[in-house]
């Protein structure tokens, strides 16, 4: 059996409805392992015909991880899981997030609901010696003069990483992270809609392109893996080279 090989395992991946997380969702879908998604929209139904959204094969259940009652009254729905995977954000541009309930938002959706879901499940996850991922971004370790409250949130998800790491690891729960690069998905399409600024952010990346969520699902695949069993608190920055310089 393959290392890589998550057969009879539960997955869940918060946000996983599009983007980067829906990328991981499949990624471990595709090694067998039973995988629900938390989204935002009402219904599955409502993600058709958006780009980078594919649901098919996936357990969806609408979850606004904002609301801490929320999350605490979906959890016990999934009475078993192996692998937390904790890629919700948001992001609020035009100086939104100088604003105080800019601030608020963002930093309910990018921080507080990694702790809350992270605690929900906890004792799923101890029974299973399973592991979370926690999805971050190369901003939680730069300043993002726009953005104050994704940069910050972002941080404290990588701060957060280690501290769980440590918290948990003699529970039998491993706790990692993953940095994303610059990916296309509805968060960056201020940059990778334009064709000046993707320009200028593909000169800064010395892969020479764009990260994808399939790249992302093979760190993820790779963390929560016996390939990993002896890494814990760690944040692996998958950004094409980006942050080297």
């Amino acid at each position: 059996m393959s290392d890589l090989d998550f057969t009879g395992q539960t997955v869940l991946v918060v946000g996983g409805s599009s983007g980067i997380g829906n990328g991981i969702a499949h990624g471990f879908a595709k090694r067998g392992a039973a995988v629900q998604v938390w989204g935002t929209r009402a219904t599955a139904a409502d993600y058709d015909g958006v780009e980078g959204s594919d649901l098919s094969g996936l357990s969806y259940v609408s979850v606004d991880v904002s609301d801490r009652a929320a999350i605490a009254a979906e959890a016990p729905n999934l009475p078993h899981l192996d692998v937390l995977v904790l890629c919700q954000g948001t992001v609020i541009y035009k100086r939104g997030e100088f604003a105080p309930a800019g601030w608020d938002h963002v930093m309910a959706v990018n921080l507080d609901s990694l702790m809350d879901c992270s605690n929900a499940f906890y004792g799923r996850l101890a029974a299973a010696k399973g592991s979370i991922i926690i999805v971050s971004s190369v901003s939680g370790f730069q300043s993002n003069r726009g953005n104050p409250a994704y940069a910050a949130s972002k941080a404290g998800a990588v701060s957060l990483t280690k501290t769980l790491g440590e918290a948990w690891a003699r529970d039998g729960i491993r706790v990692n992270g993953l940095a994303p690069g610059l990916v296309a998905t509805k968060l960056t399409a201020v940059t990778t809609d334009n064709p000046d600024r993707l320009a200028g952010a593909l000169r800064a990346i010395p892969a020479g392109r764009m990260g994808t969520p399939d790249d992302m699902a093979g760190a993820a695949l790779f963390l929560a893996s016996p390939l990993a069993s002896y890494v814990n608190g760690q944040t692996l920055i998958v950004d094409g080279g980006l942050s080297l310089s």
